[in-house]
């Protein structure tokens, strides 16, 4: 019998990379999609109307905030393994939907992980955690599974939740349950607020037309970005071992918001003159010896508490699961810009 795979959050840039790999390792791949007024099937439009998945992907609504209808899924598919990537998954969103962060990134995995213990199902589940656990710490280090875990966000906070539920269950009901502390991952199919898709599409635009000004809050801020394609296999990976245990998925490297911008005007060979300090500190276009402001901070773009440094270590992953990633932050960074290109370049015509 084929396995069966739920994912909630399917529509968002992880769910529809999960979506299409389970296909590719001939899963029945359900999904799970909120209702609503307008369509946001996008990312999996081209797994849904492909003919030959027709017997082998199916979509049901359904809401994190709404136990029943949680538990009419599942207990209608039976699924062999649970992946819940579903999440308000936007830090700085967080911060102005605490309430609404905590219902569905926190309890969501409570519920989920409740309905298999109620069912006494044999289903493996994933729950989707985050860097955002780990908050600040001096010296530069990197994290691992044993940091101190210390949020900074109520996104973080209903993160560290679910972690924690997620053992709890595991350890008191023998459910294989399984945390995947991801650091930040990127693709082309990353949503247009997270600040490298807003960077990408922005010289997307700039690039074909010459205008607009982008404008930026904390650009030292350093991250682990890897890519989403990468860490949906681990994800995978993570449910195929024998025991269930959290793990860290990171590319172990750090690069600042302004790092990425250099580097993705340089292979647009667009020259940047950088001016100023803190608030004021803005970014010029030089091009035939004239400037022309590009790049200005905003402080409408801070978060109330931001973590300025995240770098992950993961050494568990390698050893354990052979996780060796097959993008560089340069090539991350190549393929989203050429995408937003590209998509610019059809909405022009």
């Amino acid at each position: 019998m084929k396995k069966k795979a739920l994912i909630t959050g399917i529509t968002g840039q992880d769910g529809s990379y999960l979506a299409e790999f389970l296909l590719r390792k001939n899963y029945v791949v359900h999904g799970v999609k909120r209702k609503s007024s307008s369509f946001n099937t996008d990312r999996i439009d081209h797994i849904f109307e492909n003919s030959k998945f027709k017997s082998k992907f199916f979509l049901h609504y359904g809401d994190l905030t709404d136990s029943d209808s949680i538990f009419k899924i599942i207990n209608k598919v039976r699924p062999h393994e649970i992946y819940n990537l579903g999440a308000q998954s936007h830090v700085g969103v967080s911060f102005e939907t605490p309430l609404y962060t905590a219902e569905v990134s926190g309890l969501g995995a409570l519920r989920i992980l409740e309905i298999i213990r109620f069912l006494n199902l044999k289903t493996k589940f994933y729950q989707a955690t985050t860097s955002e656990l780990f908050g600040e710490k001096g010296g530069r280090t990197k994290f691992d599974e044993k940091s101190e875990l210390n949020p900074k966000s109520p996104y973080g906070v209903s993160k560290l939740f679910a972690h924690h539920i997620t053992k709890v269950y595991r350890e008191s009901y023998g459910i294989f349950a399984s945390s995947g502390m991801l650091f930040n991952h990127e693709s082309p199919r990353r949503g247009e607020t997270f600040v490298t898709r807003k960077i990408t599409m922005f010289l997307a635009k700039y690039f074909l037309t010459g205008k607009g000004i982008l404008k930026l809050g904390n650009i030292y801020a350093k991250r682990d970005w890897g890519h989403a394609k990468d860490y949906v296999a681990m994800q995978w990976k993570i449910l195929q071992q024998k025991k269930p245990d959290d793990y860290v998925i990171s590319t172990d490297n750090a690069y600042s918001v302004k790092e990425f911008i250099n580097y993705a005007c340089k292979l647009l060979k667009i020259k940047l003159v950088w001016k100023g300090k803190g608030i004021n500190e803005k970014a010029y276009e030089v091009k035939n010896n004239k400037k022309k402001l590009f790049i200005k901070i905003d402080k409408r773009y801070f978060r109330p508490l931001d973590i300025n440094y995240l770098r992950g270590d993961s050494s568990k992953a390698k050893r354990l699961l052979k996780y060796k990633p097959k993008y560089d932050f340069k090539a991350l960074v190549y393929e989203m810009l050429m995408s937003d290109i590209n998509s610019q370049k059809q909405q022009i015509k």
